[in-house]
Order: C-alpha cells, then structure tokens, then sequence
C-alpha cells in the first residue's frame, strides 16, 4: 500500500457524519480538464504511490497529458477487484493452487499465494441448451450442467474455502457482467488501510473481454488474460501506457422502430472503421443524460468488438438512480454521490475535456440492424438483410448454382422428425434463435419488447417455424421475475421462448446440438444454415458446429427471425404470416410500441426484485451445498480427474530465471491470415471424437456423450493443449484448402499433413522451435488466456504478425512467447515467405542486458538454400512486459517476487 504522498493529497471526507480517508485529486494542479476515465487513473496513482514503481513523476505525467501525443509513458494501475467467470477463472485457481505448490519447493509459505485484491467469480458459461423449448429446460440442463461439470465446481468449492478473499457465485444464478452491475460493482469501494476506512473508485479487471459493461455503472474495467488477472489478484500492477481517450459525444434519443441493441451496433462499426485499439473511449455530451443505465451496459460491454480498452461513462444521476433501483444501500449512494461531486467525478455536460479525437452520434439517426454474418462490426441496416444475405450466401455454398426461382443458391431438402414434423430445410435456414448473452440479456427495454413482441405475435396468429432451435437464457433471474410480473412468459412460451438457464449458453457456444434429424440433414447436404442471436459474438465456428453463418440482432429481431425461419427474408415486403382473416402480418403490425415497452418497464421492475434476487447469492442452491468439498491450503489432484490437473508451467523451475537466448532452427506450426480470433487459436466450443482431444478423452475413458466443451475443461492442460489451434474454419496457408487444426509436419519424408497438435510432439521430440506466421488483427475477440497458454506448451517460441489485438499480446509475453510484427507494410506475403523456411531470430539476448530491443533480425531459409532477413520489431511494450519475458512468464515472475520475499 501507498507509503508516500508526494502532493498531500491525503485527506478526510466527511458523508453525513462518517469519515472516510481519500486521496484528493484537485490537490494536482490542472487537472479539470481530463476526460473522467483518465481521473480515476490519477486517483489510482495518487494513492499506490511509493517512490519506486509509481512516483511523482507518473503522476506529472498523468496531469500533464498531452490528447494528442501518442502513448509513451508507461503507469502502474492496481485495480481495486478482480472478476472472472468459469472458463476462464478455473484456470485461475488452477494455476494459484499449483503455486502454492511450487512455493512451498522453493522454501515459501504456500498460504502467501492468496488473492491480495477481492476476487469474485460467477459461474455462468457452462450451462448448455440441451433441452429447450419446454417447461423443463431450465431444470433438465442444470441437471446436466451439474453432472458434467461437478469435479469443476468442488474445485470452486475448495477455493473458496481455501483461499482468503475469493468468493464464487454458483451457478443457475445469472451471467457475471449483469450480476457485476447488479451487485458486485460498488462503484466507490471502501476497504480498512491501517485502521482507517479509506474510499476509492471501484475499478476492475475481469478474466472475459466483456468485463468493460461495468463501464456503463461509472466503474472503470477491462477485460485481461487470465494470466494477468492471476497477477492483479496477487497484488502485481498491470503494467499500461497512459492511453489517447476518444471522446464519443451523444446527442438526440433513440427513435420508436429502433432499440439500445441498434444503437451498439452502428457505435461499433464507426469506431471499428475510425480505430480505437488500445485506446479509452468515453461518452460525453447532452445526449447522455438521455441514455438510461441498461442502455450505457450495451454499449460498455461491446467494447471489445470496437476494440477499445474500455468505453467508460462518468456518474451521474442516472448512475445513483440505478444503484438505488438494485438495492444498493442508502449509505453507498450518499458515499457514491459525495465523493464523485467532491473528486470532479461527477458528469458536468457543459464542461468541455480534452480528448485526442471525438465523434459524434446523433441516437435519432439510429435505424433497425444486424451484424454478420461472422464479425460484429459488419452491421447490416434490416431493409438490406435480405439482399446482403444473397450477397453473403456465395462464400459458403461452394459451387451451389443459383437457382432462378430462388435467386439464390437453393436445395430444398425435406425432413422428417420423429414427432412428426415435417418440412423442408434450405440453404439460409434459422436454425438457431436465441435470446442470449450479456450484452443484450441486461437491459429491459429490449427484453421487454421481445417479450411484447412475442405476445403480439401469438394474437396475431403467427407461429415459429418448426425447424428453429428456440431459446432465453437471461442475464439474471430479475429477468425471470419481471416477465412473470408483466404478465408476458405465456406468449413467449407460446412460441417456444422457454427459459433454458442463466448463462452466456449460445453465445459462449453452448448452443447444444441441434435436433438429430435437422444435424444429419444439414451435414449430408452440405447446407449453410444461420443462427440469429442476441449476443456479441459470431465468429466462424463459434455457435454450433452445423451453423455457418452467424448474425447478431436485437432480443425482437430474434423473435422475428424464428417467426420468418431464413435469412432470406425481408421484413418491409415480405408476409410473415396471416391472421385469422386471413390477411397478411407485416413485422411493423407486431412490433412493440415504445411508449408501452416503458409502461411495462415502469410497473413491473422494481427494488424487491433485485433484494430477493441477491439475497444469500455466495451460498447457492441444495445442489451447491451438497458437493463434496476438499478442505486444506494445498489442493490435493486426482490423477484420474480429466478436468482439473496440475500444470507443468512450474516444473524444474529455478529460483533465478536462465538467461533468454535466440532462436535457430526453427519451423513454422502455422501460416495465417488477418483477423485471426483466440477463438480459431483456442476454441470454446464443442469437438469430436477423432480430434485430439477427444481421442485423448477415449483413452481416458469418457464417453463421446460426456466430452463437454473446451472451454469446461479448461482446468486440464492436456485436453487444452490438444485444442490449441483446432477450430473447424481455421485456415492454415501451409495446407491448400483446407479448414480446421492442420498442418504440415516438416519432421516426416514428403511433410504430409497431421493435426497440429501430433505434429508439434513431434518438433518437441526432434528439439525444433516453433514459429506462427499471421496477419493483421492476430488474437481479436475474448481474452482466452488457453490461446496463449496453448501456444507455448506447443512448442511456440514466436509469433510474427502484421498487428495484434491488446490482450492477447500480453498474453504470449506472460507465457514467455515472444511477440513480433513484421515492418510496416511489409507481411509474409510482400517478402515472400511461404512458411515452409526454417527460421532463426537474433537480438533477442539484448533483453539479457536490461534493455528491450526495438527490433530483431528475422532470417528465412528456403529449401533451395535461398535467405532472407527482414527487422521485426519487438512488441514487448513496456519495462514489466520485458521482466515477465525474462522470467519465462508472468506466473514464474510473480511467483520468484512471493519465494524471495
């Protein structure tokens, strides 16, 4: 904790006769005008400084900021709490039981490996949609979620029992962004420092890229690797350049056809197209006192489709009329309150910050979209859908010829169910529709009105389509409650729209398999089916293995779109149905008027619902309760466990790290393109049995029906491992065309293709280095700490990209994989590299001294003898980036600090 106070910035604040120890920002000269986000940082450094990691110096350099300079100075920011959910925390304990381990060796005290900062974990990704579309659902997939994945949740059990300050939210209780705005953000923290009770923004970093959603709330967070979140629980800093801040300026209200989902998405693809990479964004101007919290939620928690660091609103009004919606105490909103006003903290729209760029959004220019049909930021406006569609379609039908009645590729292929449906399936079908995910499953305008729009629907006549896998799976059980309150749970019933768990399900990849007969017609037939959810993410390959195409929409459009059964649809000119006088139903004749979406908002949400909701949340269920739990500070491992096994990442350590050292002889695992996603380096969703994973899984006697998800057995390195590198639509140019986790194994007479995995056993056994070759973009999407961790157990000892996404750079340093991109302008392709050259990289042992070279040598031999050398420039970005790769990785770094002491 602090132990200096260059600028005498200690002081007491006094709320309604409580006294509280802060630490004063106006105590630093000039400093209104920095945008809020940048305040708190400040804050942040006025508290922890020491004089050696964070001194005077920082803190001049964060008053002083210059908007338009590029980033240079390097700061230490301590967030106040870490959150994780399960597929990323689990690794987490994992790895901080291994330590406890791994100190004790070394002649430490194993209970020293204890979070220092209050880290929560909510358990929301591993339900999956099993069963739906009946009153049963919810239960069954629980039951379910239960069976698979209890060996996990005795492990959480243990955790929380085992280590100090950690708690865990059990499952069935709500996804970890909507419960962290509903309940864990304090939005200003107080903790007891040396027998005084001291107030501080909360902030906080969070093991799932969608962490930023707490943004909304006024609380400054991101998402980061696992690896760096096991750092900040263990009281590291995570290291970061005083980042450029965007100013997003709103004006105007969102018109009557639109919603908040709309709104994130035409704010993600301007900021997409402008570029925000590593940099704030924050809202600013009139317009926000006019965007209600849920609706500052969405857009917060889209961040990481935007790219941005964080997309941050200051407090306000709005701020303490939702903490006091969700049953905050009287005592936290006149603390929240006092202290935003008295730090400047406070939203003052007529005062004009300084940011390095600014935008604009007028909210009424906002009309009805989607985005897909793989990445977030290619919104589609509706009235397009249908014609983009038939655009879109070519690229994943092959040679399908259009067929002239259709327009379109078409083959109707008829499908019989054994309930007896009957109907025919066809290239562009919804195979999936689900209301889903954090992003939208938060905020009750849209909820509502897809619940209005469902209950209009049904008086009209309409019905789902019989073919669409339907399903809810709520943000919390709040949800639940005031669907029940409003009357509206039979008409989405009704059409299907049975509430199936609280989790991220589809979203995440947890669809379940679609129905037998719709799966097998699918794959015998090649035919591009397309799912439409209320989520954040549609990368290729992430949803449901069947589903090629992939688009985002509002929770209505979601209704909508299983009411229409394609994406062949336009809903302006085409029917969706008729009513009972037989005249035809447009989607404008059912859709929700927002005046009524607000009535239904104003009389059936209220403070109760969220009190009950909470109450008792860390004790969970009879199902909870009842896991057998271990006890004691050391986990003990069960060797036969396919779900939690001890990592190697400690083995033989030694207590000063080796000196770091070149690479030669080395060969390149993969080639790739741009935009390539941790979720195509480290899948989350489900494989088969001829994978390595599930070969591994055989062998190990599971059954095929109990293989689970990647993702869920992220606790045991051996099934990630496999996994690394195995999506179904990765590309690798080594191989001509071909789809999923292959490559040329240059160990072997002919370098034949194997899967990636086999091949890098056997680089491993023959001593060779490995190289990845990729492009712009490398490592977008969720902060799969696997996607790193996977690399360097492969045999990784570089990567070469154009460009790279925040958190997954970081992310190979902390796994002691080093970073490189290739000159500007230049790529594998420009220099004419085909991957099939043995590498050697020079200038490395510069670290050895220090110092962190700018760039490296990179020579290619070919295999007709031919070289040739390129400067790649190092991305090791800061001074504690740089001792973590010295260390050989962040863990063995932290863990040398915590041994020594």
């Amino acid at each position: 904790m602090s132990n200096v106070d260059s600028f005498g910035a200690k002081g007491v604040l006094d709320v309604n006769g409580k006294e509280y120890e802060i630490f004063r920002l106006n105590a630093v000269e000039g400093i209104d005008r920095l945008p809020y986000s940048l305040k708190v940082l400040l804050e942040n450094l006025l508290r922890t400084e020491d004089g050696a990691n964070i001194t005077a110096d920082h803190i001049n350099a964060l008053a002083n900021w210059d908007a338009s300079a590029e980033p240079s100075v390097e700061i230490q920011f301590t967030p106040a709490r870490v959150i994780m959910q399960d597929f990323t925390g689990v690794p987490c304990i994992v790895d901080l039981a291994t330590m406890r381990e791994a100190v004790k060796d070394l002649g430490g005290d194993p209970t020293r490996v204890n979070p220092l900062a209050p880290a929560e974990m909510v358990i929301d990704h591993s339900v999956q949609i099993d069963v739906f579309g009946n009153s049963g659902a919810l239960e069954r997939n629980m039951e379910i979620e239960y069976e698979r994945n209890g060996e996990r949740y005795q492990f959480l059990r243990w955790g929380q029992t085992a280590f100090d300050d950690f708690k865990v939210v059990p499952p069935g209780t709500g996804i970890v962004h909507q419960v962290n705005i509903e309940y864990l953000a304090r939005t200003v923290m107080t903790r007891e420092v040396n027998g005084k009770l001291r107030a501080y923004p909360d902030t906080c970093v969070g093991t799932d890229s969608h962490t930023t959603m707490v943004n909304g709330l006024g609380v400054l967070g991101w998402g980061v690797g696992g690896i760096e979140a096991e750092a900040a629980m263990l009281g590291q800093p995570v290291s970061m350049l005083i980042p450029r801040v965007v100013g997003f300026k709103l004006t105007g209200s969102i018109p009557a056809g639109a919603t908040a989902t709309d709104v994130v998405l035409t704010i993600t693809e301007m900021l997409r197209k402008h570029g925000v990479v590593g940099k704030f964004v924050e809202f600013y101007g009139e317009g926000v006192a006019e965007v209600p919290l849920a609706n500052r939620a969405t857009i917060g928690n889209m961040s990481p489709e935007f790219g941005s660091t964080a997309a941050m609103f200051p407090i306000d009004d709005v701020t303490i009329d939702y903490l006091r919606l969700t049953g905050r105490s009287d005592e936290n909103l006149a603390l929240v309150e006092a202290y935003a006003k008295e730090q400047g903290l406070w939203h003052d729209s007529s005062r004009e910050l300084d940011f390095s760029e600014k935008l604009e959004l007028d909210l009424s220019t906002v009309v009805p979209s989607i985005a897909g049909p793989k990445r977030p930021q290619d919104r589609i406006e509706l009235t397009d859908a249908k014609e983009q569609f038939r655009k879109d379609i070519h690229n994943y039908t092959g040679s399908d010829e259009d067929t002239a009645a259709m327009g379109r590729p078409s083959k109707q292929i008829p499908v019989s169910m054994a309930d007896g449906r009957q109907f025919e399936l066809d290239h562009g079908a919804v195979s999936i529709a689900s209301i889903t995910s954090c992003t939208n499953t938060s905020n009750p305008s849209v909820m509502l009105a897809a619940a209005l729009l469902a209950r209009n629907a049904v008086k009209a006549g309409l019905k789902t389509k019989p073919w669409v896998k339907t399903s809810i799976a709520p943000g919390s059980k709040v949800v639940t409650d005031y669907y029940e309150k409003s009357g509206l749970t039979p008409f989405l019933e009704e059409l299907g729209f049975y509430i199936v768990g609280y989790g991220c399900a589809t979203c995440i990849g947890n669809s379940g398999p679609l129905e037998t007969e719709i799966s097998e017609a699918v794959q015998a037939n090649d035919l591009s089916v397309t799912a439409v959810l209320s989520g954040n993410r549609n990368f290729e390959g992430r949803i449901n293995p069947d589903v090629k195409m992939n688009y985002l929409a509002s929770p209505p459009l979601v209704i909508a779109y299983a009411l229409a059964g394609s994406m062949d649809f336009d809903f302006e000119n085409d029917a969706l149905g008729k009513n009972e006088a037989g005249e035809d139903i447009f989607l404008k004749d059912i859709w929700p008027n927002p005046t009524e979406v607000q009535q239904v908002i104003d009389s059936s949400i209220d403070k109760a619902m969220f009190t009950k909701g909470y109450e008792g949340v860390f004790e969970g269920d009879d199902r909870w309760k009842s896991l057998n739990t271990p006890a004691g500070n050391t986990f003990e491992w069960d060797e036969k466990s396919t779900y939690v096994r001890k990592p190697p990442y400690f083995e033989g350590m030694k207590a000063q790290p080796d000196p770091v050292q070149d690479i030669s002889g080395a060969r390149v695992l993969l080639k790739l393109g741009d935009s390539v996603t941790t979720d195509h380096i480290s899948p989350a969703g489900s494989f088969k049995s001829d994978t390595p994973a599930g070969k591994y899984l055989l062998e190990n006697g599971v059954d095929r029906k109990d293989f689970n998800s990647y993702g869920s057995r992220r606790g045991n390195h051996e099934v990630m491992i496999r996994g690394t590198f195995a999506n179904i639509r990765i590309k690798n140019e080594l191989l001509d065309g071909v789809e999923g986790g292959f490559t040329r194994d240059f160990t072997q007479e002919g370098a034949p293709q194997a899967y990636v995995y086999d091949a890098a056993q056997n680089y491993q056994a023959a001593g060779t280095p490995l190289v990845v070759l990729a492009g712009l973009e490398y490592g977008t999407g969720s902060s799969r700490d696997w996607a790193a961790k996977g690399t360097a157990l492969l045999g990784v000892k570089a990567v070469i990209a154009r460009s790279y996404e925040r958190i997954h750079r970081s992310n190979l340093i902390g796994m002691g994989v080093l970073p490189l991109q290739f000159p500007e302008g230049e790529s594998a392709e420009t220099l004419g590299l085909t991957g099939t050259e043995t590498f050697a990289v020079s200038g490395v042992t510069e670290l050895n001294n220090g110092t962190t070279p700018k760039t490296v040598k990179v020579t290619a031999v070919a295999e007709d003898g031919s070289e040739k050398s390129f400067d790649a420039v190092v991305r090791i970005d800061t001074p504690g980036e740089a001792d973590y790769y010295r260390n050989g990785g962040i863990l063995q770094y932290v863990l040398r600090q915590i041994s020594a002491a």
